[in-house]
């Protein structure tokens, strides 16, 4: 089953770049936008990674202080959530 957790990963990232990708090229050509909801619920589900990478490489929402907040929040949480599985995996005597 642990596999399927990197695959989860891996797929939920992809996605939430690629949406992030189309929210830009949408934003370049004045065409109806993705909700930021939308873009932060996939960084929620674990696409924030993909999300940042977004950020960096598109420059998507680097100007909008809540999103970046937002943002920030979500990869908190991940982070923490990823190291605790590492933690449990290598760390723990159970």
């Amino acid at each position: 089953m642990r596999i399927y957790i990197y695959y989860y990963y891996i797929f939920v990232n992809s996605l939430s770049f690629l949406i992030s990708a189309l929210d830009k090229l949408k934003a370049k050509k004045n065409k109806w936008r993705i909700k930021e909801n939308t873009l932060h619920i996939f960084s929620f589900l674990g696409g924030v990674y993909g999300s940042i990478l977004s950020m960096i490489i598109l420059k998507h929402k680097t100007k909008k202080l809540k999103f970046k907040l937002i943002t920030l929040m979500a990869f908190l949480l991940h982070t923490f959530i990823i190291f605790y599985w590492i933690y449990l995996k290598y760390f723990s005597s159970s």
